[in-house]
């Protein structure tokens, strides 16, 4: 007798596992939308087509207020739930999670914020549907600030250059850090602003539709309310989850992909016919060596989303912890530690995942119409964002002698009056 006509559903095992990581209403909401996403992530891959339909339909369908507390027009979801969201969409196309992180990041820090008219100003309209994008890096390195905030008699202009600003081509705001030559300043720019270019000149071989390229400003005039952070250096503390939530979502994304090999290795086994050295027709599906591989891709794709859920729980712990004034600075060196662990073991999972889904199909699996090669590229282009090798050390450090890492990305700074 046949197996029910269910088991021959695709998406059948794995939707019944997605079942143990958010199965929940907000999940069943987003998944008609990451679907029609994940339709069209091959076509955008491979003729470079910029993702702007995939970003309207989550801003009209409120992706990007989920964070945003409902007392400002948003949802106030969970990070935890979120970041079930952001492995969903990760595995619909890993660009999509990586497009939103600054506007993300940006939400979490006004959250953090204390400035209540701050908050109200900007967290209303990102509840609106408007979108952060970010001028934040150099290419030069992580202390230089080449952007030049100027004074003259009929206002503010920013003049300079910005590399790797992710998600500015599909921003309605560009969040920007310069120097106004005694401090650094945290200045947003409205995207259409004249002088403001926004060039798209990413050349790195994975996530290459992030809009991760140039922004250049050209005498760009800011209104003085725009200009809402004045800070300097001070000694390292830790007193912000914002670093760890973009590492934690980094790691949710890559988990997604991780998703994304078993989905895409299940649906190419069961549509061949053929098996390589087995003469005739022949069905992968019922070979013992295949069965292996699938095996452990399911098991590559639960781990690295168990480790990410797991995460998300611990950073939400500490910001209910925070908001009750229970952590110190040992608070935030032990969830440092933990998100490093975590990228540890997700990064190389993905990676082996995205390596093993080849296992499958032979030769016709590398074929440029099924672009199986975007979800190492991608892994492995999230993954060196922040060196592995480096955070391994810190862990080893941590647990030798008790050090807490020493980053620059760990460093808080101390706001100045604006």
């Amino acid at each position: 007798m046949s197996a029910p006509e269910s088991q021959h559903n695709p998406a059948g095992p794995i939707a019944d596992a997605a079942q143990l990581f958010g199965d929940d209403p907000l999940t069943r909401r987003f998944a008609p939308i990451f679907a029609r996403i994940a339709e069209g992530a091959v076509q955008r891959e491979r003729h470079r087509e910029l993702a702007y339909a995939p970003v309207e339909w989550l801003r009209e369908a409120g992706y990007t207020r989920l964070r945003v507390p409902q007392q400002y027009g948003g949802e106030g979801v969970s990070l935890t739930q979120f970041f079930v969201l952001v492995t969903r969409l990760g595995e619909a196309d890993s660009n999509l999670p990586q497009i939103l992180r600054v506007h993300g990041g940006f939400i979490e820090s006004l959250l953090e914020n204390s400035d209540e008219p701050l908050r109200e100003r900007w967290l209303t309209r990102v509840a609106r549907g408007q979108i952060v994008g970010g001028a934040i890096s150099e290419r030069t390195g992580v202390t230089s600030n080449s952007v030049r905030l100027t004074q003259t008699d009929d206002g503010w202009y920013l003049d300079g250059e910005k590399y790797y600003t992710t998600g500015t081509l599909y921003a309605d705001w560009v969040d920007v850090t310069a120097h106004d030559g005694q401090s650094d300043v945290r200045v947003l720019v409205k995207a259409d602003t004249p002088g403001l270019a926004r060039i798209d000149d990413w050349d790195g071989f994975g996530q290459r539709l992030t809009g991760s390229g140039t922004a250049r400003f050209e005498r760009v005039q800011v209104p003085p309310d725009h200009l809402y952070r004045r800070y300097h250096a001070c000694e390292p503390r830790r007193n912000t989850l914002l670093t760890l939530y973009y590492q934690a979502l980094h790691v949710a994304n890559l988990a997604g992909i991780s998703r994304a090999a078993l989905r895409d290795a299940v649906a190419f086994t069961r549509a061949k016919t053929r098996t390589f050295g087995v003469p005739g027709e022949s069905s992968p599906r019922d070979n013992p060596l295949v069965h292996r591989v699938v095996g452990r891709l399911a098991s590559l794709a639960y781990s690295a989303q168990s480790i990410s859920a797991s995460l998300a729980r611990a950073i939400d712990e500490v910001s209910v912890a925070r908001r009750e004034g229970r952590t110190d600075e040992q608070t935030y060196i032990r969830l440092d530690i933990q998100t490093f662990q975590a990228q540890q073991i997700v990064i190389e999972q993905t990676l082996q995942a995205a390596t093993l889904l080849f296992e499958v199909g032979g030769a016709s699996a590398t074929s440029e119409t099924r672009r199986f090669d975007r979800y190492w590229r991608n892994a492995r282009v999230l993954a060196s964002h922040n060196p592995a090798i480096i955070r391994e050390a810190a862990i080893g450090d941590f647990y030798l002698n008790g050090k807490a890492h020493n980053e620059r990305f760990g460093i808080a700074r101390e706001e100045l009056a604006a």
